[in-house]
């Protein structure tokens, strides 16, 4: 496919602009650095008139509009304090807004919570185990990845009024989300992306959307829900910047999104050159040997686990994989591996792309192990089976 070229943001803005008055969903992916946020800035701008607004959207910039007041005086009444200023809560008041967005915050969190529009701030509590009984610890402070997550089901609750044609949100003609929440590990990534697809899919309303994001399996997911929502009314795109000349450029994806082993390869990728490595990976790397185990047909993940002088069954990394593949791993408060433990990951990983000479070009900053791939087998079966 080739690639269309843009000057600057205003003329991609503009772009997508026009290719919405054809098509219900535009979706994009693109790297980190390559200006999604300040395209999804861009295609809001382009819809004021004065005081007029077309566009609600969700970036880095909605999360600056809720913020912590910690009560340092006292260290009691935790809240988290909302700008009443922004269109972004104009039907908040009227609205109901808790129990708009209490159950879609039950899809993925514990906590609860309690507006005061009156104060404009937000209380959160949560129900603790003491003994027999379960307590209700209020004003407590929420982690930053459960303030993620809650201020993601704000905006999904926002939106769901924008489609049921409320007052407070007729003006909206075009929903823009950036990465809705980002350090999603496999199975949330899907959770989440599968909801959103569904959630925007009604067929009784008009709203055009724009979806960007850097995680290439949130992206997969999403190519897949809305291909078979509207297949006509789709429009997915790769975007990409030239460091050179600062020009963008679109390309059609085609009829094929990302494979999924190769989505969960990026991301172990990614997160390893970053030094991010956190234990919910260990579930994605399980799934990528499982992928390609059951790819040449074997029953079990251990045949792409290479064998050692001092473990020639394969059993001791299989075993080891196995158990931290099954840790109670949350990618809203993500725990860093501990040296040992990342030894034994990278060890079954490097090994992994020793055997299979991925495309180097598919993993930005690969480490050496896919520069160079190596011939030595990681189990012989896979080999000669296969």
């Amino acid at each position: 496919m080739s690639a269309t070229p843009f000057a600057d943001l205003s003329a991609l803005a503009t772009h997508l602009r026009q290719e919405l008055q054809t098509k219900k969903f535009i979706l994009l992916y693109a790297y980190n650095g390559t200006g999604k946020t300040r395209l999804s800035t861009a295609f809001k701008d382009l819809g004021k008139n004065g005081d007029e607004r077309d566009t609600l959207y969700f970036n880095a910039f909605t999360e600056d509009l809720f913020s912590w007041d910690n009560d340092l005086k006292n260290d009691r009444e935790r809240v988290l304090t909302i700008n009443k200023d922004s269109r972004f809560f104009a039907g908040l008041k009227e609205l109901e807004m808790d129990n708009r967005i209490r159950p879609l915050l039950n899809r993925y969190a514990d906590f609860d919570f309690r507006i005061d529009t009156d104060e404009w701030e937000v209380s959160f509590s949560r129900e603790v185990q003491n003994g027999d009984k379960l307590e209700t610890v209020d004003d407590i402070k929420i982690s930053r990845g459960e303030e993620n997550i809650f201020i993601w089901c704000f905006f999904l609750a926002i939106v769901q009024l924008a489609l049921d044609g409320a007052k407070a949100y007729e003006w909206v003609k075009y929903i823009y989300i950036d990465d809705p929440i980002s350090s999603l590990d496999e199975h949330n990534a899907i959770a989440v992306g599968h909801h959103l697809a569904q959630f925007i899919g009604r067929k009784d309303h008009s709203i055009k959307f724009v979806l960007s994001s850097h995680h290439s399996l949130f992206f997969n997911v999403l190519w897949n829900e809305l291909r078979e929502i509207d297949k006509k009314g789709f429009a997915p795109h790769f975007l990409a910047r030239s460091k050179k000349t600062g020009e963008f450029t679109l390309v059609y994806t085609g009829d094929t999104p990302f494979f999924h082993h190769l989505a969960l390869l990026q991301e172990i990728c990614e997160a390893r050159n970053a030094d991010e490595l956190c234990t919910h990976h260990f579930n994605a790397l399980r799934g990528l040997l499982e992928k390609a185990s059951t790819f040449h047909g074997h029953q079990k993940f251990s045949v792409c686990i290479k064998k050692t002088e001092d473990d020639p069954d394969e059993t001791l990394f299989g075993r080891t994989l196995n158990i931290l593949s099954h840790g109670n791993y949350s990618y809203y408060e993500p725990t860093k591996m501990l040296p040992e433990t990342k030894e034994t990951f990278e060890k079954v990983f490097d090994d992994f792309l020793d055997f299979y000479p991925f495309n180097k070009a598919l993993l930005s900053e690969a480490p050496a192990a896919v520069a160079a791939p190596a011939a030595t087998p990681v189990a012989a079966s896979a080999k000669t089976e296969s």
